[in-house]
């Protein structure tokens, strides 16, 4: 669980830096697009606030792994990464949006979707 939350600090954290410091260009990278309207750099903004937030708790949490704390983070980062997947690929399959980050991205929210389950599925024994 250690490693999970060391990789997903690092990678959240320098995505929300990204997306709070420099959107548009990330948004070109990621989906093609552009992000064209005010209202739209303040909510890629917050989104990366969001993902800096995320980050931090990994963080702090990586030397409290036997904690129910940190299984849940474990939980709520299964969610994150499922719906990452499901979000990124529909834009790229089903909107056709399509950045040089795209699926590769996608492919990484699906590996640590799976590291997710695998760390869930040998730590269940251990809530009860």
């Amino acid at each position: 669980m250690k490693a999970l939350l060391i990789v997903t600090a690092a990678a959240e954290t320098a995505t929300g830096l990204a997306l709070a410091a420099v959107p548009a260009l990330l948004i070109a990278l990621l989906l093609g697009g552009a992000l064209d309207t005010p209202a739209a750099l303040i909510v890629a903004r917050m989104t990366g606030a969001a993902l800096i937030s995320l980050g931090v708790a990994c963080w702090l949490a990586r030397n409290d792994t036997a904690s129910r704390a940190a299984r849940g983070l474990v939980g709520a980062l299964l969610f994150y990464n499922a719906a990452a997947v499901a979000l990124l690929a529909y834009a790229g399959a089903g909107l056709r949006l399509n950045g040089i980050l795209l699926w590769p991205v996608v492919v990484f929210h699906f590996v640590m979707a799976g590291w997710c389950v695998r760390i869930a599925m040998d730590t269940k024994g251990e809530t009860q």
